[in-house]
């Protein structure tokens, strides 16, 4: 049982693999008195690479629990605990309303716990979708200034806004390096395609012109290079010749929200640990 006092925490942990870990992290755990209600690891074997996800219920200070866990993993092992609390997430979106309306159905339901402060969008079409549910929404336009200058602008409205990530569902324009280096881990995108296949513009197109008898969608980490971050989930729906453009287009919008949704719960809930330019998701 944990006390009333006591706190959800998430301990991620990511170091060289020796024998004993397991019973070295759960056994300080024990003697601080948390209660693990739930434990996934995992080993990586070409590197091997150890990877553990431990739910608790403790009262120990998380920089202590991190410092006692230090001085008994590997040398440079990568520790992080989280407290489980309700998260803050600004959704970017341009004119396309499946991904950002199904974000928006399952926060209102409660199937999404998180706050939305913001909805950014660089047009206006979607404005009356937001309104809806009674959210803020923020139009910042890019025609007829720079990238920078439209960077700068996103920039400075998210400068007075407290959030933990940014959600791009369906914002078509592609962030700088700049941009993105500011938000390490803090970025998910939703890519009309089975990465990685199809990376850039017009994937459907592609799809089409290809004959593939698959399509899909990929939520991935956003990071400098276009369409190559760490993949978070994908799904795929099988097609045929019949399919036309529109017709991939509409089975994958289905595709891209659900894959979306999934992949921002394993975010929300600490399920990931990027190694390299892969995630290491525990369900």
């Amino acid at each position: 049982m944990h006390s009333p006092q006591s706190s959800k925490e998430v301990l991620l942990i990511r170091c060289t693999d020796r024998p004993g870990l397991i019973h070295s992290i759960t056994g300080l755990l024990l003697e601080k008195g948390s209660n693990i209600v739930s434990n996934h690891e995992f080993v990586e074997p070409i590197d091997s690479v150890f990877f553990m996800r431990t739910e608790f219920f403790g009262t120990i200070p998380s920089e202590e629990l991190k410092v006692r866990l230090a001085g008994l993993l590997p040398e440079g092992a990568w520790i992080q605990i989280h407290t489980e609390k309700r998260q803050r997430v600004i959704l970017f979106a341009t004119k396309e309303t499946h991904c950002l309306g199904d974000i928006l159905l399952r926060h209102r339901s409660g199937e999404l716990e998180i706050d939305i402060p913001l909805v950014i969008s660089n047009h206006t079409e979607l404005e009356s979708l937001v309104n809806d549910f009674h959210l803020p929404f923020c139009y910042v336009g890019h025609e007829g200034i720079t990238r920078e200058e439209h960077e700068a602008r996103l920039l400075d409205i998210l400068s007075k806004q407290k959030f933990d990530y940014i959600v791009l569902a369906k914002f078509m324009r592609i962030l700088s390096k700049d941009f993105v280096s500011r938000f390490p881990e803090k970025i998910v995108n939703i890519h009309h395609s089975f990465l990685p296949a199809f990376i850039g513009a017009n994937p459907y197109q592609k799809a089409y012109e290809r004959g593939v008898k698959l399509i899909g969608a990929t939520a991935h980490y956003v990071t400098e290079s276009l369409d190559e971050g760490p993949i978070l989930a994908q799904d795929v729906v099988p097609v045929d010749h019949s399919f036309t453009k529109d017709k991939l287009m509409l089975h994958g919008r289905d595709i891209e929200k659900v894959v979306l949704a999934r992949a921002l719960r394993f975010v929300l809930e600490h399920r990931g640990i990027i190694w390299k330019n892969r995630v290491i998701i525990f369900r």
